[in-house]
């Protein structure tokens, strides 16, 4: 089973790392994930009775002040951003306070030990939150984190007589903490504020006419409700009166909105921008639309990308080295550098600070998450951060054709006629006998004619197995299907045959549409060195027909949903490169499945095959496989920048510092400062350019 709990305030991601840790040595846990975003832990468990209370026990080992809260119970108060704001006057006040002083004890000449006396007030009044929070731990047995190391490195700078730079290091690194949790908090709310998808209420209408607030939860199927002008679908249903534009972005990234008339199923999140509509509930709220892709979104930081992985690893060596570099030069740098034993302890100092890997920790899941909901503002839904992750490095697509490549909407493309009869007679006369049948085929000639023959002139109607249907029509006999069904020769193409009377009278053409964007999505992917395939179940012919005209280098026809796997993992052993499948269908998702990445149009797509897929594209359009794509690489260029400049800023400071050029000011802007710039740059993973 899988609990989710509501950590309260817990913002330090280094915290978070050692309580998931800690979390996971409990029997019965099977997996453990923290989500930084939105505070939420996901414990997968067996059947544990005092679960609460053990996770209570680990957050407070690492953190004092957090609220663990059973997620279903929690209710993020509204006073909290009221608490915030007081908070952050009340440390801007002391803070202000404390560096007036600091100057003022600096400049003005007077007694050198009262001095020292203020200096040493200044620095319980900055910094006592921190000392004390470091005893705490010590007496937890937690000596690695950064309040320790805080205080060792501003403890022995005060005993080397450098009063002045402990006072001012720890007023930097608290505000520097400050503005790195206002940074992340902003992040956060950014970053839901891109996926506040969720419909509040929905008026629903009883036997009466009486327009009635429910929670969208609580509307059952077949229910009716009213979609004013400016509200949200709450829930998946059917326009029984009315006709409006709406505004589908939310769900597709296309801000063109789109016209909705009498019959049409609507998908919840859509927002109604012109008249009122009412519909006939046909999804639950949790089987609709709107549900589903919020569950996405919030599951997706449960499967972490790879990067992150590595980066938690790193994290968990790199405090113990950099700590035990200190050390080492405290002990040998006199003698090695040829300096007194306060330097070797001041550049030690430098090497404290600057321990704390929170720069990488936080800059990793902010960057991952930010690019999931920029995806998400564009109708590319992703299921978790290795997915998007490995979206960029994908060499190989590999499609099914109808509803993927075409449009799963068939239409007549020619007719013939023989023996005397015309096209439209041929037309005519198919068309009384389709009227009976559900088959897409069917479907397009009944829409392609005109009517002319009433259906009650059609008697005797049946079906044949694998070969059409046959009736009576004005006392002829009527066959309707493939060249089986008339002993005729087999053409390429989806062709109709129609005999009448014993004679073949005509042929009729009947194709699917190709998209219309699909012919430059190939080109796109050809640019990228992308190898193209296609998987069909369609006649070889047809399959490789409409693969030539769009571009794609291979096509395989005739296959069954068992055939189709077997044909990918062929294509796997020989390619050796990362494949994505993409497909709509039921017959597609054991293919969709076996992918490294299955990718679903779900506009169109199956519930069996979305579920299957690891991306759902909900608009239907192949040009949004190019935007995920994009915004992959934009969010691993932004989540590796952020790297390179922790590392980098940090390798160079304590190469500094091992020399001697460095103060503990500038460890202080290695640690936290880069942290700062890190979850500032994480944000912009939010606004790829996709042009």
């Amino acid at each position: 089973m899988k609990t989710k709990f509501y950590l309260k305030g817990l913002n330090c991601p280094n915290c978070s790392a050692k309580i998931v840790d800690d979390i996971k040595k409990y029997d019965g846990i099977n997996d453990v994930n923290y989500d930084l975003i939105n505070e939420m832990l996901y414990v997968e468990h067996e059947k544990i009775e005092d679960l609460h209370k053990k996770i209570e026990d680990s957050v407070n080992k690492f953190e004092d002040g957090i609220e663990v809260l059973l997620a279903d119970n929690n209710s993020q108060k509204n006073d909290e951003e009221d608490d915030e704001k007081e908070n952050f006057k009340k440390n801007i006040i002391i803070y202000s306070f404390v560096l007036l002083m600091l100057i003022v004890n600096h400049f003005v000449d007077y007694n050198l030990n009262i001095k020292k006396i203020v200096y040493l007030a200044l620095y319980v009044v900055v910094g006592y939150e921190v000392v004390f929070s470091a005893f705490k731990n010590i007496l937890k047995g937690q000596i690695f984190d950064e309040q320790f190391l805080m205080m060792i490195a501003t403890f022995s700078a005060i005993a080397i007589g450098e009063y002045p730079e402990a006072v001012a290091v720890m007023l930097f690194y608290s505000v520097g903490e400050l503005l790195q949790d206002i940074a992340l908090d902003n992040s956060r709310k950014n970053i839901k504020s891109a996926l506040e998808i969720k419909p509040e209420f929905a008026n629903v209408l009883d036997d009466k006419g009486n327009l009635i607030t429910y929670k969208p939860e609580d509307v059952k199927v077949g229910e009716i409700i009213l979609v004013k002008p400016g509200e949200k679908v709450p829930l998946d249903g059917e326009i029984i009166e009315g006709e409006s534009y709406l505004d589908t972005s939310i769900l597709t990234g296309e801000s063109v909105p789109i016209k909705a008339v009498v019959g049409e199923e609507l998908k919840s999140g859509s927002i109604n921008k012109s008249h009122a509509i009412k519909l006939r509930v046909t999804k639950e709220y949790s089987d609709g639309a709107i549900a589903k892709i919020i569950d996405m979104v919030e599951n997706a930081s449960q499967r972490k990308a790879n990067v992150e992985r590595k980066i938690t690893k790193f994290a968990k060596v790199y405090t113990p080295v950099v700590c035990a570099i200190a050390l080492l030069l405290v002990v040998f740098g006199p003698s090695l550098f040829k300096i007194e034993l306060r330097e070797a302890v001041y550049r030690a100092c430098v090497f404290l600070v600057i321990s704390c890997p929170c720069a990488f920790i936080i800059s990793v899941p902010l960057g991952i998450f930010g690019g999931i909901g920029a995806a998400s503002k564009n109708g590319v839904f992703v299921k978790g951060g290795n997915y998007l992750e490995a979206l960029k490095d994908v060499g190989i697509f590999v499609f099914d054709k109808t509803g993927t490549i075409t449009k799963g909407v068939f239409e007549v493309s020619n007719i013939k006629s023989y023996e005397g009869f015309s096209e439209e007679d041929v037309l005519e006369i198919a068309a009384a006998g389709e009227m009976s049948s559900n088959h897409p085929i069917a479907k397009a000639i009944v829409r392609k004619s005109k009517n002319k023959i009433n259906i009650n002139d059609v008697v005797d109607f049946e079906e044949v197995p694998g070969k059409g249907i046959k009736y009576i029509l004005h006392g002829k006999e009527v066959l309707v299907g493939n060249n089986k069904i008339v002993d005729a020769e087999e053409v390429e193409g989806t062709n109709i045959f129609v005999s009448y009377d014993k004679k073949l009278i005509g042929e009729i053409t009947v194709s699917d549409i190709i998209k219309p964007e699909a012919k430059d999505f190939i080109n796109s992917l050809k640019k990228n060195n992308i190898k193209t395939y296609m998987l069909s179940g369609d006649e070889v012919t047809v399959t490789e027909n409409v693969a030539k005209e769009v571009g794609i280098d291979h096509a395989v026809g005739g296959l069954l949903p068992e055939d189709k796997v077997a044909e990918l993992i062929k294509i796997k052993e020989r390619e050796k490169k990362l494949i994505s499948f993409v497909g709509d269908g039921v017959n597609d998702s054991p293919v969709i499945a076996v992918s490294d990445i299955g990718i679903s149009m779900g506009m169109s797509g199956s519930d069996i095959a979305v579920e299957a897929s690891d991306i759902v594209i909900l608009k239907d359009n192949l040009n949004k496989i190019i935007d995920g794509i994009k915004i992959s690489r934009n969010t691993v260029n932004i989540v590796n920048q952020n790297i390179i400049l922790a590392f980098a800023v940090k390798v160079l400071v304590l190469g500094l510092a091992g020399l001697g050029h460095a103060s503990i000011w500038l460890g202080v802007f290695a640690d936290v400062g880069v942290a700062l710039l890190a979850v500032l740059n994480a944000l912009r993973a939010l606004k790829p350019k996709l042009n």
